[in-house]
Formats: C-alpha cells, sequence, structure tokens
C-alpha cells in the first residue's frame, strides 16, 4: 500500500526501454500520447510497466503500440478478469507525423520503437524514434566507449 501511495504523490521516473538504446540508432524521436483505460493509466503511475521488446505497427492511418506490457491495477474491479497486459493500445500522433512515419518505414532498414514512456502533466507520454538496427561492429564500438568512459571517471575520483 505504501509502494502506491508514494508512487502517486511522488512524479513517476520515465521508464526507459534500455534495448532500443542499445540495438537502435535513433534518426529522428517523436512524442506520442497513448489512449490508456483508467486502471491502465494507474499502474503506469505506479510504474508497473515493461517496454523491453515491444515495437510500434502503423495500420490503417493508426499507430499501435505492441508488446508493452501493463500490468493489471492491483487494485481494479475484480471484473477485469479478461484484462491483457499486452494488448495494443493506440498511439496519439498528428495526420503530419503519421504520414511522415508511413513514409520513413518504407524505406528498407528502418523502424519504429518506443524509447521510453513518462507522464507530463497527468498525461501519459511515449517517446518514440524511428531507428536504423545496429550491426554487430557498431555495437562493439558503443561497448568499448562505455568501457573507456567509466575507467576515465574511475580515475579521475
Amino acid at each position: 500500500m505504501f509502494r502506491i501511495l508514494r508512487a502517486i504523490l511522488e512524479p513517476m521516473e520515465p521508464k526507459r526501454n534500455k534495448k532500443a538504446y542499445f540495438d537502435y540508432e535513433h534518426l529522428e524521436t517523436f512524442e506520442a500520447g497513448i489512449q490508456l483505460t483508467g486502471s491502465e493509466v494507474k499502474s503506469v503511475k505506479t510504474g508497473l510497466i515493461n517496454l523491453e521488446g515491444s515495437y510500434i505497427v502503423l495500420n490503417n492511418g493508426e499507430a499501435l503500440l505492441k508488446s508493452a506490457k501493463i500490468a493489471r491495477y492491483p487494485k481494479a474491479s475484480p471484473e477485469q478478469t479478461a484484462y491483457d497486459p499486452e494488448r495494443p493500445k493506440r498511439l496519439l500522433l498528428t495526420k503530419k507525423e503519421l504520414n511522415h512515419l508511413a513514409a520513413a518505414v518504407n524505406t528498407p532498414g528502418l523502424t519504429i520503437v518506443p524509447l521510453f514512456m513518462y507522464i507530463s502533466k497527468r498525461l501519459v507520454k511515449v517517446k518514440i524514434a524511428l531507428a536504423r538496427g545496429k550491426r554487430k561492429f557498431d555495437k562493439r564500438a558503443a561497448i568499448k566507449e562505455k568501457e573507456y568512459k567509466r575507467r576515465l571517471n574511475s580515475r579521475v575520483r
């Protein structure tokens, strides 16, 4: 109970999709609203979400967030027995942004990935990116750079 109360009083920390930062090179980023039910919003505010392995699909002029797991809110009504935590969630983007993303996704090698989910003025938002997958040597270079920075910081201290 205290965890839920603390989460309501304190602002939610953005939930990051760490794989998206490691596996993809981000070309453009967009901020999108997300259409959720009331209990899903409460779950997001308490931090019961997981974006790992989630992706975005453009279908019939709308963007859908798939495989994002929003756990069932613990205090939700018992009528929610058929709740699906991985149901596709509709993203709220402008027509111009949707058309731009649809044109960009048609080029080979580009995809749309969610980066993180956060709360802005009571509204749940998702930061998404138009991204290109990294190759194995790009990932190795990123790991080497991280280790170099970590060693440098430890020596400075």
